[in-house]
């Protein structure tokens, strides 16, 4: 059996992608990434998990192609409580659209903010192995694009405690025009302007977006091209080191950027 643990509350535990098709998907990110793949919770068919030098990175899972939703990945947030997390969301103007269900060893919620941005709230274990890093085929980052940085902040704060006296090992600090979120010392996610609710590339709306590392962002951009992909923005400079944003088949959105390993 794997070792499992309970995550902070309020940390970054998970990221899934729902696709149409589960085979492209798992051909198309393990030629981009390298990954490889194990059964889901409880053996469930249309649900793996990624695996990275062995570890455990990322979930994929399929609806079929006429279940009618966009491919996208979803960003996971430990709770302690998923019923108390739900009800916070629903008090601060925002939406429940899944949830909470049983779902493997834990509990499961789908909710999107204020701004619309789609998230999810995880009550249960987690495998300890993951975790927002920089080595290949890991999750680097995550990136809430937003209207309104500070007033998102506010919000998840209220949700998942991040604002709470003495939190577990969190902090929350506003720095260089955006909200930075870090565990124990390490940056895992931020949140910034740039999200357009009335965008007409959906793509630019409010919404949480996936950094992968990768030993090189220019060849991972020709690996996605070679995979049937599509590159959004070609390798750039940022903040954060050399990133670009790419499509895979199917339109889910993501990024790379440099790893350290």
């Amino acid at each position: 059996m794997p070792v499992t643990t309970r995550a902070t509350q309020g940390a970054p535990c998970w990221v899934s992608l729902m696709a149409h098709d589960l085979k492209t998907s798992q051909d198309f990110y393990a030629s981009v990434l390298g990954w490889h793949y194990k059964p889901g919770f409880q053996g469930q068919g249309n649900y793996s998990v990624a695996l990275a030098q062995g570890a455990p990175v990322a979930g994929l899972g399929a609806g079929g192609r006429g279940a009618g939703y966009p491919v996208s990945w979803t960003a996971y947030f430990a709770a302690d409580s998923a019923d108390l997390a739900a009800e916070r969301v629903r008090e601060r103007s925002a939406t429940v659209a899944v949830g909470p269900i049983e779902f493997g060893k834990g509990r499961v919620v789908v909710a999107a903010d204020p701004e619309d941005a789609v998230f999810g709230i995880w009550e249960g274990e987690v495998d300890p192995d993951w975790r927002v890093g920089r080595s290949s085929g890991a999750p680097a980052r995550l990136e809430l694009r937003t209207r309104d940085p500070f007033a998102s902040a506010l919000f998840y704060g209220g949700v998942f405690d991040w604002d709470a006296p003495g939190a577990e090992h969190i902090d929350v600090r506003y720095e260089n025009d955006r909200v930075v979120l870090r565990i124990a010392g390490h940056p895992v996610a931020d949140l910034r302007g740039g999200g357009e609710e009335a965008a007409p590339d959906p793509h630019m709306r409010p919404q949480w977006h996936v950094y992968f590392c990768v030993p090189d962002v220019g060849t991972a951009a020709l690996k996605v091209l070679d995979a049937g992909g599509t590159v959004v923005c070609p390798p750039c400079d940022s903040h954060f080191g050399p990133v670009a944003t790419l499509r895979d088949p199917e339109g889910g959105l993501f990024h790379v950027t440099q790893a350290d390993d």
